[in-house]
């Protein structure tokens, strides 16, 4: 679980002795030197990780495995594991908009943090990790047994603190293991900071089961201090604006523009593959970091996937990043239905696209008889664009 050191390197940037004192030393440092604004939301922020980074500075729960010798040796167990639950800090959920630096603050808070066991990862990332965890374990140990908390013990052996990008949940089988997962990890000391674009009344809002999922939320709101990030400027969306999203045709100048972009909208994350998992199907998708993801075209319009797995794509992933787009016609019309569909939850979720291209929309699809059909999609590709389209918020 552990991500790249590339992701505290370049947390720590070329201002490592402010990093040494802290996150908001760290912050005041960058806009000293003018790489970022000052914003008075994320200055409060800041200081409420400069808090937390004092509290956990050497923390160390030590919560030892559990013992199978009897009575005695489950009773020192649940001595340790409610020790360790109650002097463990409160953690911190930061919620808002995207773009408001909320990844930025949580990167300086990580790599200043001085706490021997430590991780950061994406939220989708650690369930995708967990349900693979739990799937061996019932391999070798049966259906009846239980996995949490072998899964709980395997984690906090890895990590005091965990930190998580982006904390959503859209998944059934995330919401059936999470409450149950979490007390685990709260009772053996584990203080988490998480960002999100949602705030944890709203988490999982609307969907089947969500009344057994209540009393999760109710303990988010016990064991993590929630901020509402409120910042003025949404910097996400101003890298967007004014960056090219359509670049024709699909060589080698526009691959580089595309790196290029990729890097500049995940702040040079170390992009990695991940998975989308949905009623038991699976979206592979390439490269990930921050909320965006890259595709080559085939890789999303050349397999059999439908519209459920699009919608997946459009609710994980504030942008989507495309290569090799191509002509399209007659003898590649599966593969001109999927991007249709896909163009349509993009645009319906508010998606940024930046690809390349054979050609322009209007002229990517000219003959055959379902060239009508793709008109719209072409009018879609044309306003997703415009600084307008790329001015308005992610809908998830």
């Amino acid at each position: 679980m552990t991500p790249p050191p590339d992701a505290m390197s370049a947390a720590a940037g070329p201002y490592p002795l402010a990093l040494a004192e802290g996150p908001l030393p760290a912050l005041r440092a960058r806009i000293a030197a003018g790489a970022i604004a000052a914003d008075p939301a994320q200055e409060l922020a800041a200081e409420k990780l400069q808090d937390l980074w004092r509290r956990t500075r050497g923390y160390d729960p030590k919560v030892e495995p559990p013992d199978t010798g009897g009575f005695l040796g489950r009773f020192f167990r649940r001595k340790a594991v409610d020790e360790a639950a109650s002097e463990a800090p409160l953690g911190l959920y930061l919620v808002g908009e995207v773009g408001r630096g909320k990844s930025m603050l949580m990167d300086l808070f990580f790599a200043s943090a001085e706490v021997p066991r430590k991780q950061r990862l994406h939220f989708h990332q650690f369930m995708q990790q967990a349900h693979r965890r739990i799937h061996a374990w019932r391999k070798e140990h049966g259906d009846t047994a239980d996995p949490i908390p072998p899964l709980a013990d395997s984690i906090v052996a890895e990590a005091a603190l965990l930190c998580f990008d982006e904390f959503q949940v859209h998944d059934i089988a995330d919401a059936m293991i999470l409450g149950r997962l979490f007390e685990a990890l709260f009772a053996r000391g584990v203080v988490v900071v998480a960002t999100s674009n949602t705030e944890p009344d709203n988490l999982f809002k609307g969907k089947p089961g969500r009344d057994a999922f209540l009393p999760f939320i109710a303990m988010i709101k016990k064991r993590i201090e929630v901020l509402v990030l409120d910042a003025a400027r949404d910097y996400r969306r101003e890298r967007i604006r004014g960056m090219p999203t359509w670049h024709v045709p699909p060589d080698g100048r526009a691959e580089r523009a595309l790196d290029t972009a990729f890097a500049e909208l995940t702040g040079d994350t170390p992009a990695a593959p991940t998975r989308l998992t949905l009623l038991g199907r699976a979206v592979e998708v390439p490269q990930a970091a921050r909320g965006v993801a890259r595709f080559e075209f085939n890789d999303i319009c050349g397999k059999p996937l439908g519209p459920a797995d699009y919608l997946a794509v459009a609710t994980h992933f504030h942008t989507v990043v495309l290569d090799a787009i191509p002509r399209l016609g007659p003898e590649n019309f599966d593969k001109a239905r999927r991007f249709i569909t896909l163009i349509d939850a993009l645009y319906e979720h508010r998606v940024k696209l930046v690809a390349s291209a054979e050609d322009y929309p209007d002229r990517l699809y000219e003959r055959g008889e379902n060239a009508a059909m793709f008109e719209r999609t072409a009018s879609r590709l044309v306003e997703m664009q415009s600084q307008e389209y790329l001015a308005l918020a992610h809908l998830t």
